[in-house]
């Protein structure tokens, strides 16, 4: 029976012969209720930081610590309109990927998201969750049966963490533990070399309707997994970097900017009069800013226009206005019209402040 949710192409019968050939799978379906503003017109994967949108980001990052070619590149969203969709197919292409959608309908828990994609849960495959990035040194190693991301924390009770032995095996999984077991944090991103031993346990979970506060945990599966014998590994990250909210988003946008100050940010097809850019800044193509201070730590996406402003650690995204403007750490959404000097401000797309 074909899952709840997925696209009609997912009906196309798997190739054995590509069943070596790695995938991504990337859970995106929730409405970033947290990033309202900015997301009540465009889903939190697709915001962009610095020209390029979140969940092309972690697509990128992903595929260089894989070291091998990413053969799809499969994203669970909701009901988010053929633009994003094409949108997203393009990111796959763009990492040299075929892309797939599938539709997670209702709000069912991690575990269930995964389910919508159960057609591509076949060899090896990496579940990533779109609301973090994170910048890493490490090759996947792609012979071990199973690898979960991880990140050390001061305050762990917020996460869902490992206990490992010696060797960096896995030995237990907790969800937010309320005393302490491990600092290493789980950032949302899996390996498994086999996805379909991944498969195969979702399915026994929700056929067992084996639910926490109403949802289908992943926690739950990958226990399960471990104590039926399959071996987790850790791969620690750098720097861990969330988007949850307006203040981490840009506060993670800060940090792009410094990792990528040696890459020219500035397009030569930004018109700048009469103004100081202070980088590391991102200014796009089309761009026009006149008579401004912008940056350190500002993005300025395509087609925007700065007047008579001081702008500071901010993303203004593309197609807006902005006047006399005085502010910081602050996002401005999509064709936003501004007027006006405050010291910080998150505006949406289209609003209109005069």
């Amino acid at each position: 029976m074909k899952p709840k949710g997925v696209k009609a192409d997912s009906d196309i019968p798997v190739n054995p012969e590509k069943h070596k050939a790695m995938k991504i799978i990337i859970p995106m379906a929730g409405m970033g209720k947290r990033m309202r503003p900015h997301t009540l017109t465009v889903p939190k994967p697709l915001i962009r930081l610095a020209g390029k949108t979140i969940v092309q980001r972690l697509t990128e990052s992903i595929a260089a610590s894989v070291g091998e070619k990413v053969d799809e590149v499969a994203f669970i969203i909701g009901d988010f309109g053929e633009e994003v969709e094409s949108e997203l197919l393009a990111v796959a292409e763009k990492a040299g990927a075929r892309g797939r959608i599938y539709y997670q309908e209702e709000p069912l828990g991690t575990a269930h998201a995964i389910h919508c994609a159960a057609p591509s849960l076949e060899g090896p495959v990496i579940i990533a969750f779109a609301d973090t990035l994170f910048k890493a040194d490490f090759a996947l190693d792609t012979e071990k049966e199973a690898v979960i991301w991880i990140k050390s924390v001061e305050d762990p009770s917020a996460f869902g963490v490992v206990i490992t032995d010696e060797s960096g095996a896995v030995e237990r999984f907790a969800e937010k533990p309320d005393t302490f077991l491990s600092d290493k944090a789980i950032i949302g991103i899996y390996y498994f070399k086999e996805g379909l031993s991944l498969k195969q346990k979702i399915k026994t979970l929700i056929e067992r309707d084996h639910r926490v506060k109403g949802e289908y945990q992943l926690t739950d599966v990958l226990q399960e997994l471990l104590e039926g014998g399959m071996h987790f590994y850790t791969a620690g990250v750098e720097e861990w970097l969330d988007c949850g909210n307006k203040d981490a988003s840009v506060q993670t946008h800060q940090r792009i900017l410094e990792h990528e100050k040696d890459l020219s940010q500035i397009s030569p097809q930004a018109r700048i009069i009469d103004s100081v850019i202070t980088p590391p800044c991102f200014i796009a193509a089309g761009a026009h800013i006149a008579h401004s201070i912008i940056g350190p730590h500002v993005s300025v996406e395509q087609n925007t226009r700065i007047e008579h402003s001081v702008i500071t650690n901010s993303i203004v995204q593309q197609d807006a206005v902005i006047r006399n403007a005085n502010f910081d750490n602050s996002m401005i959404g999509s064709a936003v019209d501004y007027k006006g000097s405050v010291n910080e401000v998150s505006l949406g797309d289209y609003s209109v402040i005069k």
